[in-house]
């Protein structure tokens, strides 16, 4: 009777694992051992915010028994239009645990194992327990961690130390979803300048002549919050606050006679808010849910290997392979080019490694072959190198001189060619 009270369950997991297609292999006859290996297969989720709540339940409805899932964070009350498994009372308490027993509660015999911390906490030997890892970050500094940290575990010789990454993302009606097979696919870094930095917009523009109604709020809380408040520290959480930028940014858009400014938008610019919108969770959810369920049963093959999802104007979605490219930091082995000016002061440089798309590295340090040219730690090593901040990039090193960067983020060195415009 229990048997057939699981049969009955799993039927719809049955119809898709034994259903036969152009892709499907003939010899191979799916049955109680394909499940068997579903319920086996340990899978990690990185991330318990809106795309990872749906994850969570995704997971556990398609049949995966052994969950595990890491998020440093804690529940707030603006979370909950979108977190489903969250709820008034849990405020406060940390999203991975609160996450993992709401699951558990609601899908019976499923195991999931929350950890609450960074990513950055777990070494090597966490990661290789697991078949599969999904992220839904919402951090690209993150992203690029583990990405660079799946890549460094490959080993040929070794094929369970492979570790499939399937990586989703959402902005307002705006999604993406991509499987990287670590060494062997294109992966995050490839790919890094598709999420360049918002660029900056100069205070000067703030300040004087205004095109948007985003300036105007940048106005209110850089500039008048400052010049008429400046005794009051402001918390970007106190309603109070957020009104009066409101209404100073409104009174700017009228001067400029540029409307548009609200009080939604308003906390969006302050608190630097990306949209979420939970239906985009939910599509995006879903396709990643589908690609962990057909790698770990190979009933079908897996995305090849990006797929964009647009729901703005109508829905569309367009799926492409993106290219593993031989100059990638992390899983190439050339170093990347990078074209600069010889009379850039190395300091400059540095700054610039921030903002461009194919760096954006925070706190870099960098080193030749034969020297080091700033090093940020230990304090007796930046002192000594931090006489060669002033000098031009020409009086350091050579035309097409490779250097390698480090950043704390980061495990792993990124090399560059530097050539000069």
């Amino acid at each position: 009777m229990v048997a057939i009270d699981q049969t009955l369950r799993w039927k719809h997991l049955y119809n898709v694992l034994t259903r036969s297609g152009p892709f499907s292999d003939e010899d191979w006859v799916p049955g109680p051992e394909t499940i068997s290996t579903l319920e086996s297969s340990k899978i990690l989720v990185i991330g318990a915010g809106g795309l990872g709540c749906e994850i969570l339940k995704n997971l556990a409805l398609s049949g995966f028994k052994d969950i595990h899932v890491i998020d440093m964070d804690t529940i707030d009350i603006s979370n909950l239009n979108r977190q489903f498994l969250f709820r008034q009372v849990d405020i406060g308490k940390p999203k991975a645990e609160v996450a993992a027993a709401f699951v558990e509660r609601r899908v019976k015999g499923v195991k999931i194992t929350p950890y609450v911390g960074k990513i950055q906490d777990k070494d090597e030997d966490y990661y290789m327990q697991f078949k599969i890892i999904v992220c839904g970050l919402d951090s690209i500094e993150a992203r690029r961690w583990i990405n660079s940290t799946l890549v460094g575990m490959a080993d040929f010789e070794n094929p369970e130390s492979l570790k499939p990454l399937i990586d989703g993302g959402t902005e307002g009606f705006k999604g993406q979803a991509r499987v990287i097979l670590p060494t062997l696919s294109s992966c995050i870094e490839c790919q890094l300048d598709m999420h360049a930095p918002r660029p900056a917009v100069p205070l000067c523009t703030i300040a004087t002549i205004p095109r948007q109604p985003q300036h105007c709020i940048e106005w209110a809380h850089q500039i008048a919050w400052q010049e008429q408040r400046k005794d009051d520290a402001f918390d970007s959480d106190d309603l109070e606050h957020i009104g009066w930028i409101y209404n100073a940014a409104l009174e700017r858009g009228k001067q400029f006679h540029i409307s548009g400014v609200t009080f939604q938008m308003t906390q969006g610019v302050v608190k630097n808010i990306i949209p979420a919108i939970a239906s985009t969770n939910a599509v995006i959810a879903a396709a990643t849910t589908s690609e962990a369920l057909k790698i770990a049963t190979s009933c079908n093959p897996y995305l090849e290997n990006y797929m964009m999802y647009a729901g703005e104007e109508g829905v569309y979605t367009y799926t492409f392979e993106a290219e593993k490219k031989p100059d990638c930091p992390v899983c190439g082995n050339l170093a990347r080019r990078m074209t600069v000016d010889p009379n850039m002061t190395l300091e400059a440089f540095i700054e610039t490694l921030g903002e461009r798309p194919e760096a954006q590295l925070k706190k870099p340090s960098m080193r030749t072959e034969e020297k080091t040219l700033y090093q940020r730690f230990p304090p007796q090593l930046e002192e000594q190198t931090r006489p060669n901040l002033k000098l031009k990039l020409g009086d350091l090193i050579a035309d097409g001189q490779e250097i390698a960067v480090s950043d704390p983020a980061y495990t792993i060195d990124f090399r560059y060619r530097l050539d000069f415009s």
